[in-house]
């Protein structure tokens, strides 16, 4: 039987509980997110750390390859890995880091070390305009000299500046792609754009610079957009703290505030690190950690998370970490390398990309030479139609029709408190069949509770009075439901002496002079108790899957007391809206006896149940699914799940109280340990998926018609850069409806 279900029926002090239910999980009973312990870091390279930046200014995933290729050039470069989701680069290097800066600068990019104030980095309104506006601005001057025929050279001239303050970026761009291997969408334009030049065609050219920073400008906006979507919870984190200093209370920056110090957050200030409530009682919002709707009681012992608002009273908090290494910090970490990961889809479409780019890009030589060269075609006719393929030949809209929605879904959803561990995940979400979950911490609490109470030889006062009193010796799960339901009581405590806990049986202790045995029945038997009055009722109280307690002397038995561990109040609906989602069956696996596995079954209503099974046991039945062809998901919470949450296509873990082995080897994370927010995590990767598809066959569409157009002579050059920056643009806005999901 595995060790986490058999507390449920083990003794108040059973040696053999696991660990994972002791006194230090029960006082996080209230936690709601446990992520990993250890602070974000990055993999070494040779035994090089790898450091992170921010880059700024990517609108397209060849922007980042061409980063990429050249730093790789520079000596002492181990490894380098530039993520066009993400706006993030690691790199692994001896090299200076002033030297990689001004190689990404030089490059044509923004770069900032990520530990810095991103904000200070992030360029202005007019930096990113003002050249864009310019150009416009010029181009509609020339447009009104060209249609009244005023001053020929006055347009042209005008043009010429357009082609100057528009295309300086891309065509510096174009230099160091080129110089680096890449074909980028900066290489396209600028041949796009010089070559209009070449046939006289100064108008088109500069049109086609403007459209293209235009498209450019308005693409970064909304990517950046994309990439701060969980940026958000780094301003939750106050800059300051409230500490004493004598009678006086004085504010600190919070990067100096050490391990162990004490801080004060008053009444609706946001709480700025990790920490234990000392004293104080109030209500705190923890919805931008875990999405709950409803602020939760903290008070003396209680866990505090940075960046939740304090709403009512004065909190007194010992810290416990650091500003880098709480949980809000560590979160944004996660859910940032879940964004750079690819997903299948994502993969697919960028190897057809990598082909597609040059097989047109050699088309456009073709149609630019052939015609004229054999049939004696005119040679600007021609040329020119080259040129619109070039431009057709950027497949900007099509690679990130895929990242751009999947960043976005990755985090919203860490906002509504389930963490995606990539792209991966979220696309194998959407496809699932079968749900298998864990019983005790998933469909249950996870924490035993009273369920009723048997008054025999006494009253039942003075029943409550004994037990607690004894049970207040133990930490056990079940010695601590029973000690809470006396506090919550105002149960009186007798003085006890003689306290011994026997391994797997009980506690005894005298009061009064008097020995009392609280535990199993059949200890009490074992001893000699008068166990035979009350078999019968033993069996009926077995029958209901409870752990009974039995508390009695050698002379008599004074009652018993039955706990048992609760359904979760929203497991029921939750299955419900599985069904409703389209999963086509639910099963509980447990390691817990039949009786209480069926009362669980009946009240939670899963399709199956399989009860008594070992770790092994739960991951063979994973397999076994998978065998007949269904996608399988484990939903768990213990050391136990994890074989089970490995072996299944999706592995989701409850993070409020689960183990941290559980939490690693999963795939999706319910961080405030919610198993409602599951649904939500299925439909939201459906919907991403649908627009992934929208933009895919929208993206392919209008490459065809800009083909098809390109022949017959209908399209002119800037109206294939409209099509190819318009199209980019539109899926990206079409993305970004991930981000108003409910």
């Amino acid at each position: 039987m595995e060790h986490k279900e058999e507390t449920k029926s083990c003794c108040s002090t059973s040696s053999t509980c696991s660990s994972k239910i002791s006194a230090t999980d029960q006082e996080r009973a209230n936690d709601t997110v446990s992520l990993s312990a250890s602070p974000p870091s990055f993999l070494a390279v040779n035994g090089i750390p790898s450091t992170e930046y921010a880059i700024q200014g990517m609108d397209c995933p060849s922007c980042a390859m061409t980063i990429e290729k050249s730093l790789k050039k520079l000596k002492g470069v181990q490894s380098v890995q530039v993520h066009f989701s993400t706006g993030k680069m690691n790199i692994a290097a001896t090299t200076e880091p002033d030297r990689i800066m001004r190689e990404v600068k030089r490059v044509g990019f923004g770069i900032a070390p990520t530990a810095e104030d991103q904000i200070s980095n992030q360029p202005t309104f007019w930096q990113s305009w003002l050249p864009t506006l310019l150009s416009g601005g010029l181009l509609i001057i020339a447009f009104i000299c060209t249609w009244l025929s005023v001053l020929p050279m006055i347009a042209t001239i005008l043009y010429g500046a357009v082609l100057v303050i528009g295309g300086y970026k891309p065509v510096k761009s174009a230099f160091f792609a080129i110089k680096s291997g890449s074909l980028d969408m900066n290489v396209l334009m600028s041949v796009a754009a010089i070559g209009a030049v070449c046939i006289g065609q100064w108008g088109e050219g500069a049109t086609v610079v403007f459209l293209f920073a235009l498209g450019n400008t308005l693409q970064q906006m909304s990517l950046e957009r994309t990439r701060h979507s969980v940026k958000g919870l780094l301003n939750l984190v106050p800059a300051s703290v409230w500490i004493m200093q004598g009678e006086k209370m004085i504010q600190r920056s919070v990067d100096d505030i050490e391990i162990g110090e004490t801080i004060i957050v008053r009444a609706g200030d946001k709480i700025p690190l990790d920490g234990i409530v000392t004293t104080g009682e109030s209500h705190v919002n923890q919805a931008p950690i875990t999405g709950e709707s409803q602020p939760v009681i903290k008070q003396n012992g209680d866990i505090v998370y940075a960046g939740t608002l304090n709403e009512e009273g004065l909190l007194t908090i010992q810290v416990k970490t650091t500003v880098k290494d709480t949980v809000v910090a560590r979160m944004i970490h996660m859910v940032e390398e879940a964004q750079a990961n690819k997903s299948p889809l994502q993969a697919l479409v960028d190897r057809f990309a990598n082909r597609y780019t040059p097989i047109v890009f050699g088309l456009a030589i073709i149609v630019s030479v052939v015609p004229p060269l054999v049939w004696n075609a005119s040679w600007s006719e021609w040329f020119y139609r080259g040129l619109e393929l070039l431009v057709i030949a950027c497949p900007c809209a099509l690679v990130i029709s895929t990242p751009v929605a999947i960043v976005s879904a990755i985090g919203v959803a860490a906002k509504q408190g389930v963490l995606i561990k990539g792209g991966s995940a979220l696309e194998a979400i959407a496809g699932l069949q079968m749900i298998a979950l864990d019983k005790t911490g998933t469909l249950t609490e996870g924490r035993p509770h009273v369920v009723n109470t048997y008054p025999i030889a006494v009253t039942e006062a003075e029943l409550w009075s004994i037990a607690s009193s004894i049970e207040q010796q133990s930490s056990h799960p079940i010695a601590l439901a029973i000690t809470s339901y006396a506090e919550q009581h105002h149960i009186p405590q007798l003085p006890v002496t003689s306290v011994q806990t026997i391994a797997g049986k009980g506690v005894q202790a005298c009061i009064d002079h008097q020995t009392y045995y609280v535990g199993h029945y059949g200890w009490l038997k074992e001893i000699g108790a008068p166990v035979q009055y009350i078999t019968e009722q033993m069996q009926q109280l077995h029958d209901k899957g409870v752990s009974i307690m039995v508390v009695g002397s050698i002379e008599r038995i004074l009652g018993i007391i039955t706990v048992a561990d609760q359904v979760r109040s929203t497991a029921s609906e939750t299955l419900q809206q599985l069904k409703s989602a389209g999963i086509e069956s639910t099963v509980m696996l447990t390691g817990d006896h039949e009786h209480i596995a069926h009362q669980v079954a009946n009240a939670t209503g899963v399709d199956q149940y399989f009860a008594h099974l070992l770790p092994a046991d739960k991951m063979n039945h994973i397999k076994n699914w998978q065998q007949t062809g269904k996608k399988v998901a484990m939903v768990g919470d213990g050391i136990n799940d994890a074989p089970a949450l490995a072996t299944a296509d999706i592995g989701i873990a409850m993070g409020g109280a689960g183990a941290d082995t559980a939490i690693e080897t999963a795939d999706i994370v319910l961080m405030a340990d919610h198993l409602e927010k599951l649904p939500y995590a299925i439909n939201l990767s459906r919907q991403t998926l649908r627009i992934i598809k929208q933009n895919i066959w929208f993206s392919i569409t209008i490459k065809c018609i800009a083909l098809l157009f390109i022949f017959p002579g209908w399209l002119t050059l800037w109206g294939a850069v409209l099509s190819d920056t318009g199209a980019a643009l539109l899926v990206i806005l079409n993305s970004l409806r991930v981000l108003k999901s409910k």
